[in-house]
């Protein structure tokens, strides 16, 4: 049966709470796998696995309560190996690259921030800082609307206007957040959101970066945030780490 990888830590890890329950339905057991003086959280993985909220949940869960007696890399959702001997071996192979992961990681979590534009409100904004815009739009409106042409010509230069913005917000949030993180991994673009971004923090200081998040907010009123944190480190661990079986 394939083995599924929660996470990687010391091998003096503190014990998991014994019948600690994972993924699955029934759930399977969370057990561990040594190798290299290391440790990897596992349990059998189920024959279709699928990331349903259950299952996303109870992978979240079991890093978390590692979490709590020490360090843990933790592993994507979805991480499985042929078998326990395919991950010892792993943890035997790349036994140098996990520990110097564990040391970079210790006492780090990560938070995620995403930013989007409130879409009337950064209308406002480009409108009042676009003399031009302001110009065409009053020329349209003297003209009872304006011809189909001035509208057009109008709303492609205000969604111009509004594309150079977010370029230009996107940037101004990484450059307010960052100084507060020791390290930041860039999520792949996606769609209504200008600035996604993941930030690592010392867990005893994380309050400056979400501070820098609300000031930044209140300065840019068109600028809505969703964070979600403190969580484990994800995005700064390998995704897919080059080992033999796991992945």
């Amino acid at each position: 049966m394939s083995t599924y990888v929660y996470g990687i830590a010391d091998a003096g890890h503190p014990s998991l709470p014994d019948g600690m329950e994972g993924i699955g339905s029934p759930a399977r057991t969370v057990r561990t796998v040594t190798g290299g003086g290391l440790l990897a959280l596992v349990s059998d993985a189920p024959e279709s696995l699928r990331p349903k909220r259950r299952d996303l949940l109870a992978h979240q869960n079991v890093l978390s309560e590692a979490g709590g007696g020490g360090t843990v890399l933790p592993m994507r959702f979805g991480s499985v190996a042929d078998d326990d001997a395919a991950v010892a071996a792993a943890l035997e192979e790349r036994t140098e690259h996990y520990k110097e992961r564990l040391t970079a990681l210790r006492d780090r979590v990560e938070y995620n921030v995403k930013a989007q534009h409130d879409e009337e409100a950064v209308l406002h904004a480009v409108m009042a800082e676009n003399a031009d815009l302001r110009a065409l739009l009053t020329r349209n409106r003297e003209a009872g609307g304006g011809s189909h042409e001035d509208k057009l010509r109008l709303g492609e230069a205000v969604a111009g206007a509004v594309q150079q913005r977010e370029a230009r917000d996107s940037a101004a949030v990484r450059a307010a957040l960052e100084p507060h993180a020791e390290a930041v991994s860039a999520a792949p673009d996606s769609t209504g959101w200008i600035t996604n971004l993941s930030f690592l923090v010392d867990r005893s200081s994380s309050e400056h970066l979400l501070e820098a998040v609300e000031a930044f907010r209140q300065e840019n009123p068109h600028v809505v945030f969703r964070v979600n944190g403190p969580l484990p480190p994800y995005s700064f661990v390998e995704e897919k780490p080059a080992t033999a079986g796991v992945g």
